[in-house]
């Protein structure tokens, strides 16, 4: 595979790894926010800030949090650990090899209060081959971070910001020349940072969550062999060149909730009961998409995810910008599965992005009813 463009560590630490039209750009732009980071004026002085560690758990579950912050800001700790792994996408065992934070895709949902000082420690292992960072959309300076936090395999850093938006926000890899490629290879999630009295409707009202969930949708670019057949690879290097071929059409090959066809459908689907109020936080860091809830609403909706912004009420579909986090909160009002897809159909029936809530308690026949049941005539 001589004439093939191959990706090794070596490489990648050489810092010749990739060149694309953006890459003199991205260069640039890390390059300046390094030589600006140095310059420090009047360090804030945290020794009296309470400190709390977080362990992350897996979406589309979120770590317990108070939804009203429990006293003056803090400094929450969290740790992301970068793992390169395969992940098989669907059925038919097509495999992708997936950056990942902390494992899975998307990466956990970290939960702030406006006014926290979120804490980040960042760990490429020496068993990775690439090189990886990390861009919070939440955060200011620094390319979101990304110039701060460029780890080579066996390093870690510690990034630490304010964050001063309330919210929910994607985070992504970012590392100079990669970004489009990491992106869509899983390595994205989202960070919440609430407002300090926690979620109201804009006009007073309190919205207390019984339940959180995040669905993180990502768009996957695997190439085919001649044959029409999903490739294989032994590594993301390899895979590379070919990857790269495809992500040029725009044309994804999947585009999957949670990882995979199937992830939040079936047994795993996400579970609620009538009269629960569930928050649903969703991500698409590189596409738009189109979140509808079949069966239900977003009574209240944050389409790009601002919590300083009056929502939406009674959503059928809302609209969430690329590179963006949104929420929408619903109260279920009657038992059964509902599905919750991009309402480009065609992603979701075709290309796997839909999910499934499970939903129990008691019919409600002033809501709906079958007056007459199909008969055949």
């Amino acid at each position: 595979m001589t004439d093939k463009f191959q990706i090794t560590r070596r490489s990648i630490l050489a810092g010749a790894a990739f060149v694309g039209a953006m890459a003199p750009v991205v260069q640039a732009s890390f390059a300046n926010a390094e030589e600006a980071a140095p310059t420090k004026k009047n360090p804030p002085d945290l020794s009296a800030l309470r400190r709390v560690k977080v362990d992350l758990v897996k979406p589309p579950f979120v770590h317990a949090h108070p939804q009203k912050a429990d006293g003056p800001p803090k400094i929450v700790e969290f740790t992301l650990t970068i793992q390169e792994k395969k992940m098989v996408l669907d059925k038919e065992g097509t495999e992708i090899n997936a950056m990942t934070f902390n494992g899975s895709v998307p990466g956990p949902l970290m939960v702030v209060h406006q006014g926290d000082y979120v804490e980040l420690t960042l760990i490429n292992p020496d068993t990775n081959e690439l090189q990886h960072n990390i861009d919070f959309h939440s955060a200011t300076g620094a390319l979101g971070g990304g110039a701060l936090t460029i780890v080579n395999p066996g390093e870690k850093a510690v990034l630490r910001f304010k964050a001063t938006k309330a919210g929910v926000f994607v985070y992504h890899c970012a590392p100079p020349g990669m970004v489009p490629w990491h992106v869509t290879s899983g390595m994205n999630g989202a960070i919440m940072v609430l407002p300090r009295e926690g979620l109201t409707d804009g006009h007073g009202k309190e919205l207390v969550y019984d339940k959180v969930y995040y669905v993180g949708e990502q768009d996957f670019y695997v190439p085919r062999d001649e044959a029409g057949k999903f490739k294989k690879y032994d590594s993301a290097g390899e895979a590379y060149e070919d990857t790269l071929k495809v992500m040029r059409t725009l044309t994804p090959s999947h585009i999957v909730f949670n990882g995979a066809v199937g992830a939040l459908t079936g047994e795993n689907a996400l579970t609620a009961a009538v009269g629960e109020k569930v928050l649903i936080v969703h991500s698409q860091a590189n596409r738009d998409t189109r979140p509808h809830l079949i069966g239900g609403h977003g009574d209240y909706v944050w389409a790009t995810g601002k919590f300083s912004n009056v929502p939406d009420r009674d959503q059928e579909t809302w609209f969430i910008p690329g590179g963006t986090a949104g929420a929408a909160f619903y109260t279920f009002e009657q038992p059964g599965i509902y599905a919750y897809v991009n309402h480009n159909l065609i992603e979701a029936f075709e290309l796997g992005a839909a999910a499934h809530f499970k939903v129990t308690g008691d019919w409600n026949d002033d809501l709906m009813t079958s007056v007459v049941a199909p008969t055949g005539s």
